[in-house]
C-alpha cells in the first residue's frame, strides 16, 4: 500500500532500511535527503548547500552534473538498453571497456571480470581464488589473508574479509578460509621508537609468521587496500609493500589489490599500485571506474591466475558463474566515457597539480589540541581524533561522529571512520579554492568538537 504520508523524512524513515545507519538515530531524526547536485556540491531538501567532500562514497570522481557521462547513458540506452554477457554474447561496451582497462593496468593483465560493485567483486575474486587452486590440484591451498582494519566489501566473502568487527557482529562473520593480520597503521600500532620502515619490516614478519602457522600449502591469497578506506584513509608505512610482497612471493601466495577506492587517479597516479609499487596478480575496481553514475566493478586477473582458471573451465564445461548485469552495456559506456574523459582532460595531473594544497592543510591541523595523526596523498586523506597527544588515547566514536556533523554545520560532508578518524575524499575535479572551503569546514569542525568535548568533561 502507498503511504499517504506528506514529509519525505517521514516516508523514509516508514518504508526505506538504510546500510551502514544506526536505525533508532534514523527513526528519530530523519535522513538527509539529498535532492541534487552540480560540480563537487549537492543539494538537499531543505535547500541547504554542501561541498561534498567525500565524493559521495569516495567514488564520484567528476563531480555531479557532468554532460558527457549523462549523455553516454542515452546514447546507450536508446542503442542497446540491456543485454546480458552469458553464453557467449557480448556487447561493443563492454568489449571495448575491458580493452582500456588491460591497456592502464598497472602490471600486465589478461582477462576482466564484470560485476556491480567493490563487494561483489571482491566477493567473486575469492571464487576465481579458489578455483585457481582447485585447477591446480591444490584444493586445501584456500586461505586467503586479509588486514584488521581493512575494508573489502559486505557481502558474506568480501564481509568476511573486511576486518572491521562491528560488520561481523551478528552476522555470522567471518566465514572459514579467511584470517587477518595486522593493520598497516603506524601511527596506532608501531611500538615506541618504531620507524615506519621498521614498523613495516615487523608486520611482514608477522605476516610470515601467520603463513608459517597456519600451513603456506593452504594459503592462496593476500588481499589489501594500497590505502585503507573505511579504517580512516590511513597511509601504508614506507616499504610496507615491498616488503609483503616479498613474503608472498617466498610462499607462492597471490597478491591481491583493492582499487576500488584508490584508483583512477585517486594518489595522482591512475593507480595506487604505482605509487606505492604493488605489482597485483589480481586487481578490484569500482567506484570512480564510472564515476559512480551507474554501478559497475572490475576484476582484473594476470595471466598466471587466467590460464589455470581457463584449462579447468573448459575440464568442467564451462566457467559457470556470473550475474545477470556482468557487462551490462549501459554502466559499461558511461565507465567508457569516464576514462575518455580522464585521459582527455588529463584528471591526474590536475589530481598533481591541486593536491599540494590539500596535503598543505592537512598537515596543519597536525597541531590542533585533538588531532593525533594528519596524514594522505593527493586528493584522499584523514586525521586521528585523540584525548592525549602523547599516549593517543581515542574518544568513544560519538565524538567522531559529533565532528562529521559539525562539518555539515559548516557546508561540508565529510566522513567519520573507524570510530575515530575524520576523512576527505573529494571530487578530482575539485579547484584549490574549493579545497580551502573543505579545511575551512574541517577547521571549524574541530574547533567545535573541542568545545563540545571541553564541555562535556572528556578531557
Amino acid at each position: 500500500m502507498v503511504t499517504t504520508l506528506e514529509s519525505p523524512h517521514a516516508r523514509d524513515i516508514e518504508s526505506l532500511l538504510h546500510p551502514m545507519t544506526n536505525i533508532l538515530t534514523m527513526e528519530e531524526e530523519g535522513p538527509l535527503i539529498i535532492e541534487e547536485g552540480h560540480g563537487c556540491y549537492v543539494r538537499d531538501s531543505e535547500g541547504n548547500e554542501y561541498l561534498e567532500g567525500m565524493a559521495g562514497l569516495w567514488s564520484t570522481s567528476l563531480g555531479f552534473d557532468n554532460e558527457r557521462l549523462i549523455q553516454a547513458v542515452i546514447n546507450q540506452m536508446r542503442k542497446l538498453p540491456t543485454y546480458h554477457t552469458f553464453l557467449g554474447r557480448s556487447n561493443f561496451a563492454a568489449i571495448e571497456l575491458a580493452e582500456r582497462l588491460l591497456a592502464i593496468a598497472p602490471v600486465p593483465m589478461s582477462k576482466v571480470w564484470f560485476a556491480n560493485s567493490g563487494s561483489e567483486a571482491n566477493d567473486h575474486m575469492v571464487k576465481f581464488v579458489w578455483y585457481y587452486n582447485n585447477a591446480l590440484g591444490r584444493p586445501e591451498k584456500k586461505k586467503i589473508i586479509a588486514r584488521e582494519g581493512g575494508y573489502h566489501g559486505i557481502a558474506v566473502s568480501s564481509g568476511s574479509l573486511t576486518g572491521l568487527p562491528l560488520m561481523h557482529k551478528g552476522f555470522d562473520l567471518p566465514i572459514a578460509n579467511v584470517v587477518h593480520t595486522g593493520s598497516h597503521h603506524h601511527y596506532r600500532y608501531a611500538e615506541a621508537g618504531e620507524s615506519e620502515e621498521m614498523f613495516a619490516s615487523r608486520r611482514a614478519a608477522e605476516l610470515e609468521e601467520l603463513i608459517v602457522e597456519e600451513g603456506p600449502e593452504t594459503v592462496a591469497a593476500f588481499v589489501a587496500e594500497p590505502i585503507m578506506g573505511a579504517g580512516g584513509a590511513v597511509m601504508p608505512p614506507r616499504t610496507y609493500f615491498e616488503k609483503v610482497q616479498a613474503v608472498l612471493r617466498k610462499y607462492d601466495v597471490l597478491m591481491v589489490a583493492d582499487e576500488v577506492i584508490t584508483g583512477f587517479h585517486r594518489t595522482g597516479n591512475t593507480f595506487a599500485c604505482e605509487t606505492f609499487g604493488i605489482e597485483p596478480d589480481i586487481m578490484i575496481t569500482a567506484k570512480a571506474l564510472s564515476s559512480a553514475y551507474l554501478p559497475i566493478s572490475a576484476v582484473l586477473l594476470n595471466e598466471k591466475v587466467y590460464g589455470p582458471i581457463r584449462e579447468f573451465s573448459i575440464e568442467n564445461s564451462m566457467l559457470a558463474t556470473g550475474f545477470t548485469y556482468s557487462g551490462h552495456p549501459v554502466p559499461a559506456a558511461v565507465a567508457v566515457e569516464t576514462l575518455k574523459v580522464y585521459e582527455e582532460i588529463d584528471i591526474g595531473a590536475h589530481v598533481r597539480a591541486v593536491s599540494g594544497r590539500a596535503q598543505e592543510r592537512l598537515q596543519a591541523l597536525a597541531t590542533h589540541p585533538l588531532v593525533g595523526e594528519a596524514q594522505g596523498v593527493g586528493l584522499i586523506g584523514g586525521v586521528e581524533l585523540v584525548k592525549d597527544k602523547e599516549s593517543k588515547e581515542n574518544f568513544d566514536p560519538e565524538v567522531a561522529n559529533y565532528c562529521g556533523d559539525a562539518a555539515l554545520r559548516h557546508g561540508v560532508i565529510l566522513r567519520p571512520c573507524a570510530g575515530k578518524r575524520i576523512a576527505f575524499c573529494p571530487p578530482l575535479i575539485i579547484e584549490e579554492s574549493e579545497i580551502d572551503v573543505l579545511f575551512d569546514a574541517l577547521e571549524g569542525a574541530l574547533d567545535d568538537t573541542l568545545e563540545h568535548v571541553r564541555v562535556s568533561g572528556l578531557i
